[in-house]
C-alpha cells in the first residue's frame, strides 16, 4: 500500500531521506533516469509513432531540473531533443542551477525565454515535456510562465508532465484556478499527488503513471498522509482461501431486499453481482414482479417473498443471514423507510446500504444516527451530497466531508466515482487503481453493492469487504471495457467478467 501524499507530505519524505544519506542531486537524477527509461520503454513500445522528437519546457524549481537531467538522459539513449528554459526571473533552485551546468555541457540544444513567448514554436510531431513547475506551485501561474502554459495548450503537441501537469495547485493547500498544462500523460514521481484523485485537478492529468525512486524506506515519516493507493498484491494479501472441505455454510447466507416498481432490474443486477462474489447462499427478498425475472435468470437463487404487492414492507427472520444489503430499487415510501429503522436497529452484522436506501437515510437524522461500525454505505457523489446535506464545494470538498461524515457516524463509506474512495470509521481513505469511464452507466452501481454485500457474508471484516469488492467491480469494468468497448459495454457485462477478475486475483498469491 502507498501514501498519498500532498506536496507538504512527500517533502517531508525527502527530507527523511536527506538525512538518512541521500543527497538532493541524487533524488533529481533517480527522478529523470526514471522518467527518461520510462519515456523509452513506451517508444519501443510504438506510443510515439517512429522517431520521436521530445522539446522539454523547464521552470525554475526543482521540477524543472528533472526535466533537464531527463533531456540529457534521453539524448544520451541517442533520442532528438531539445530544451526551452522559461526564465521568469524566479531564483532558481540549487538542484536547478546543477542541472543547467550539467546541460551546458551536452549538445543538447537551449532557447532561453524570458519575455515574449512568441519565440516558442512546438510543432504537432514533437513530443512536449513539462517540466516547468509540477507540484511546485501554490497559486495561480502569471506572467512568463502562465503564457508559456496558454502556448502549450494551444499547440496539438502530445504533452508529458512531470509530478502533475504544471500550474495545478494542490487541493491540500486550497481551491485554485487559473492556467494549467493540458496533458495527455503524467509521469508521477514515488507516489500519488492528491490532485489526481478529483476531477477539478485530475482532468489536466490524462492517464497516470506512478513512476519509483525508491523512498518506499521513508513512508511511515509522511505528514501529512492524505489517503493510500492500494495495489493489486494488496488486495490478493486479503483474500481468504477455500478450504477443500468446506461447505456452503461455511462461505456466508446474504439477504439482498432490493427491487420495486420499475426498477425490478436492480434486484437482479444486484443477485448477479452477489451470486459472483464468492458467498455460499444468497437470498433476494422482494415483490412477485421483482422475483420473478430472479427466479427465471438465476436458478442458484433463493427468493424471500414479501406480502405486499408493490414496495418492501417488512424485514424477514434475519437469524439465518450474515449480511444485509438493503435498498437498490426499494423506492421511497414509509414502508420501506420502517423497514430500514428496523435493521439499523435490530440488526448487528454487516449492513450495505445503496441506492433508495441512502435517500432514505438523507431525509432522516434519527436513521444516520443509527449508523454503526458495520454499516457500508455505497453513494455516488450526488447520493452522498443529500446525505452531507449540501452540495460541496469541489470533489476534494466532498471526499473531506464523506471522511468526517463517516468518523463522526462511525461507518464506512464507499465513495463511488472515477477512482472510488473507501472511507473508514478512523478517517482514513482508500483509493484503488481498478475502473474506468465505460462504467459510467445505469446499474453498475447495483452489481457493485451485491458483490459488497456477498464479500461482507464471508469471513472479510467491512473494510476487508469494501476493499476487495471495489477492486473486482473496477478490475471487471475494465476486462469488459477491453473486450467490447467504454461506449458499448454494460453494466450485465461486468458481471460477466468478475470471473476472470477472480481468477487474476488468486493467481497473485
Amino acid at each position: 500500500m502507498i501514501p498519498i501524499l500532498s506536496s507538504s507530505g512527500i517533502r517531508s519524505v525527502e527530507q527523511a531521506g536527506i538525512r538518512a544519506g541521500l543527497t538532493e542531486a541524487e533524488l533529481m537524477d533517480r527522478a529523470a533516469r526514471t522518467c527518461a527509461t520510462h519515456l523509452l520503454g513506451l517508444e519501443r513500445e510504438g506510443r510515439f509513432g517512429t522517431a520521436p522528437r521530445y522539446h522539454v519546457m523547464v521552470g525554475p524549481g526543482n521540477n524543472g531540473g528533472d526535466g533537464m537531467l531527463i533531456a540529457l538522459y534521453l539524448r544520451e539513449a541517442g533520442s532528438t531533443v531539445r530544451v526551452t528554459l522559461l526564465e521568469d526571473g524566479a531564483t532558481m533552485s540549487i538542484g536547478n542551477r546543477a542541472a543547467r551546468d550539467r546541460l551546458a555541457h551536452s549538445d543538447v540544444p537551449i532557447d532561453h525565454i524570458s519575455t515574449s513567448v512568441d519565440d516558442i514554436q512546438i510543432p504537432h510531431d514533437e513530443i512536449v515535456i513539462d517540466s516547468i513547475l509540477g507540484t511546485g506551485a501554490s497559486r495561480p501561474l502569471g506572467g512568463l510562465l502562465a503564457r508559456a502554459v496558454d502556448t502549450i495548450n494551444r499547440s496539438e503537441a502530445c504533452v508529458i508532465a512531470i509530478d502533475v501537469p504544471s500550474g495545478t495547485i494542490d487541493p491540500c493547500i486550497g481551491p485554485g484556478s487559473g492556467a494549467v498544462v493540458r496533458a495527455a500523460m503524467t509521469f508521477t514521481i514515488e507516489v500519488p499527488k492528491p490532485a489526481l484523485f478529483f476531477p477539478e485537478t485530475g482532468s489536466n492529468a490524462g492517464r497516470w503513471d506512478l513512476l519509483r525512486i525508491g523512498l518506499d524506506p521513508w513512508y511511515e515519516v509522511a505528514e501529512p498522509r492524505f489517503a493510500n493507493w492500494v495495489e493489486p498484491l494488496d488486495i490478493s494479501k486479503l483474500l481468504n482461501s477455500r478450504e477443500r472441505f468446506s461447505h456452503k455454510g461455511d462461505h456466508g447466507h446474504a439477504l439482498l431486499i432490493a427491487g420495486g416498481p420499475g426498477c425490478h432490474g436492480a434486484a437482479l443486477l444486484a443477485a448477479r453481482g452477489c451470486s459472483r462474489s464468492g458467498v455460499g447462499l444468497f437470498t433476494a427478498h422482494g415483490t412477485a414482479e421483482t422475483l420473478k425475472p430472479i427466479a427465471v435468470a438465476m436458478p442458484d437463487a433463493m427468493t424471500s417473498l414479501d406480502p405486499s404487492g408493490d414496495t418492501i414492507s417488512e424485514v424477514t427472520d434475519l437469524e439465518r443471514y450474515t449480511s444485509v444489503l438493503f435498498g437498490p430499487g426499494v423506492g421511497r415510501s414509509d414502508r420501506s423507510a420502517v423497514v430500514l429503522r428496523q435493521l439499523l436497529g435490530s440488526w448487528s452484522g454487516p449492513l450495505v446500504i445503496d441506492a433508495d436506501g441512502l435517500n432514505l437515510l438523507s431525509v432522516d437524522d434519527e436513521l444516520i444516527n443509527a449508523l454503526n461500525t458495520n454499516v457500508i454505505l455505497t453513494p455516488h457523489p450526488r447520493e452522498m451530497d443529500r446525505l452531507l446535506g449540501k452540495a460541496p464545494t469541489s470533489g476534494f470538498d466532498r471526499l473531506q466531508r464523506a471522511r468526517e461524515f463517516a468518523h463522526r457516524h462511525g461507518c464506512h463509506i464507499v465513495l463511488k466515482g472515477a477512482y472510488t474512495a473507501v472511507c473508514s470509521p478512523d478517517g482514513a481513505a482508500y483509493y484503488l487503481p481498478t475502473g474506468n469511464a465505460g462504467m459510467a452507466k445505469g446499474g453498475t452501481g447495483d452489481v457493485l453493492a451485491g458483490v459488497v454485500a456477498g464479500l461482507s457474508a464471508q469471513r472479510y471484516n467491512v473494510l476487508e469487504a469494501s476493499l476487495i469488492s471495489v477492486y473486482l467491480h473496477g478490475r471487471a469494468g475494465d476486462l469488459a471495457a477491453d473486450r467490447l468497448g467504454m461506449d458499448a459495454m454494460r453494466a450485465s457485462d461486468l458481471v460477466d467478467a468478475l470471473s476472470t477478475a477472480w481468477q487474476e486475483l488468486r493467481s497473485m498469491l
